[in-house]
C-alpha cells in the first residue's frame, strides 16, 4: 500500500467548467515516467519552478507531489497503476506527466490513455511552432505555426476490440452476419469505432474557444467522413453545428466566404479529407493553423506536424478538460537513453509551460518560451540536435541548467 503526504502548506487547483482557480501555492502532481521519463521530468520541474521564481519571486510556489505510476509503482506496491495513485489524481486533478510504456500488442492497457480517462480530459491540444536552428526537411519551415486540437476519448482510442480467436470475436461476428447481414471473416481481429455527438461538440467548442482566445485564423476539421459516413461525416457536421449555433457572430465557413461573405475579423471554419490534409500541411503549411480531429486522425497529423519543423522531441501537448489536466512530451519513453543523462527535455518543458499557461501563469510560461529559443539560438542544446549543429552537446540537467541561467537575463 502507498502511503502520500501532501504539502501542508499547498492547496489543490479547482477546475470547474473548464475555468482554473489556481492559487498561490498549488498542490501539482508529477509521474516520473518510465524509460528516460524520471530524468526528463526532474528537468522540466526544474526549469519551471525557475520561471515562477523569476516571474512571481517568493509570492507564488509550486508544491510538487509525486503519484506513483508505471514502473516505479509496480516495485513499490505490486500494481503499475495502485488505486492510491488513481485516488490521488481524481482528487487533484492537475498532472506533469514523464512517459510511460505501452506495451504492442498485447500486455496491459495504456496507463496514459487510463490516466486521460480519469481525468476526462477530452481535448490533446499540441502546439506544434518551428524554432530557428531546427532541421527541418521543409523549405520554408518558418511557416509551420500549428495548434492541433485532437479529441481524447472516442474512436478507435477506447480500446473496444476483441482477438480474432477469443469468443467474443465469435459471438460478434455471428451477430453480424445472422442480424445485420454483414459478413466478416473467421480470421478477423475485430474492433468498434465509437463517435458520439456530445464528445465531439464539447472538443469543438474548446478548439473553437481556443483558437479565438488565442487570436487564432481559422479551425479546420479533419475526417474521413468520405468513407466513414456515420462517424467521422457525422463528427464534422457536429463540429460545424456547434461553430455555427454557438459562435455565429464570430466565425464564418469557407463555404461562406466562397459566396461572398466577408472574412474580416472572424475565425474561418472549413474542413479537410484526412488524406488530403497530410499533403496540405507539407504543400500549403501557411493556409492552416488550428486542426480539429478525431482521436486516430489526430494522434497521425500530430507526429506528421512534428515531423515537419525536424523535431518532435521538442513539442510538449496539454490533455485538458472541464475538470483538470495532464501536460506531457508527445514522444515514448526510449529505454535506451535512459540514465544516461542524453534524452532532450524540450517536450515535457514544453507541457509545463502549456501547464502554467491553463493555470493563468503566463509570465512565467513565456520566460519558458523564450528561454528555449535563446537556448537552441545559441547552440546550447542536447546530443539530438547538437549533431545537426556541430557542437558540443549538453546533458540533460546541463540543459536544464541553462535555461535557467538564460532566464535569470531575460
Amino acid at each position: 500500500m502507498i502511503k502520500y503526504n501532501p504539502p501542508e502548506d499547498g492547496e489543490p487547483i479547482r477546475v470547474e467548467n473548464g475555468v482554473w482557480r489556481t492559487p498561490s501555492k498549488p498542490i501539482v502532481l508529477f509521474i516520473d515516467g518510465d524509460g528516460i521519463g524520471p530524468e526528463i521530468t526532474r528537468a522540466a520541474m526544474s526549469v519551471m519552478d525557475k520561471a515562477v521564481e523569476v516571474a512571481y519571486k517568493s509570492s507564488r510556489q509550486i508544491k510538487w507531489l509525486e503519484a506513483y505510476v508505471g514502473e516505479k509503482a509496480e516495485k513499490m506496491a505490486g500494481n503499475r497503476f495502485p488505486q492510491e495513485s488513481i485516488d490521488l489524481i481524481q482528487k487533484y486533478r492537475v498532472v506533469l506527466k514523464g512517459p510511460l510504456e505501452t506495451p504492442i500488442g498485447g500486455g496491459f492497457r495504456s496507463l496514459n490513455v487510463t490516466i486521460r480517462l480519469i481525468l476526462d480530459a477530452y481535448a490533446n491540444i499540441r502546439p506544434v511552432k518551428y524554432m530557428k536552428g531546427l532541421e527541418s526537411p521543409l523549405r520554408n519551415p518558418e511557416k509551420v505555426d500549428l495548434i492541433i486540437v485532437r479529441e481524447n476519448t472516442d474512436d478507435l482510442y477506447r480500446g473496444i476490440e476483441w482477438r480474432w480467436d477469443s469468443p467474443e470475436a465469435v459471438k460478434l461476428r455471428d451477430f453480424l452476419r445472422r442480424e445485420l447481414k454483414v459478413e466478416i471473416e473467421d480470421d478477423a481481429g475485430i474492433g468498434i469505432k465509437p463517435i458520439s455527438k456530445y464528445k465531439t461538440q464539447r472538443v469543438a467548442r474548446m478548439a473553437i474557444r481556443y483558437a479565438l482566445q488565442n487570436k487564432r485564423r481559422s479551425v479546420t476539421i479533419m475526417h474521413k467522413g468520405n468513407i466513414m459516413k456515420y462517424t467521422e461525416g457525422a463528427f464534422r457536421e457536429w463540429a460545424y453545428e456547434v461553430a455555427l449555433k454557438e459562435f455565429r457572430d464570430q466565425v464564418v465557413t469557407e463555404d461562406e466566404v466562397s459566396k461572398g461573405a466577408p472574412q474580416a475579423g472572424k475565425l474561418l471554419i472549413n474542413d479537410r479529407i484526412a488524406d488530403n490534409m497530410f499533403q496540405q500541411i507539407i504543400t500549403r503549411t501557411e493556409s492552416y493553423d488550428v486542426i480539429l480531429a478525431p482521436n486516430l486522425d489526430g494522434d497521425y497529423i500530430s507526429d506528421a506536424a512534428g515531423a515537419l519543423i525536424g523535431n518532435i522531441g521538442v513539442l510538449g501537448g496539454a490533455n485538458v478538460g472541464d475538470t483538470g489536466g495532464m501536460f506531457e512530451a508527445v514522444h515514448g519513453t526510449a529505454p535506451k537513453y535512459a540514465g544516461k543523462n542524453v534524452a532532450n527535455p524540450t517536450g515535457i518543458i514544453r507541457g509545463g509551460e502549456l501547464m502554467l499557461r491553463f493555470m493563468g501563469w503566463t509570465e512565467a510560461a513565456d520566460l519558458i518560451d523564450k528561454a528555449i529559443n535563446e537556448a537552441v539560438n545559441q547552440k546550447k542544446v542536447t546530443q539530438d540536435l547538437a549533431r545537426f549543429m556541430n557542437v558540443t552537446p549538453l546533458g540533460t540537467k546541463e540543459f536544464a541548467k541553462a535555461l535557467t541561467e538564460i532566464m535569470e537575463t531575460l
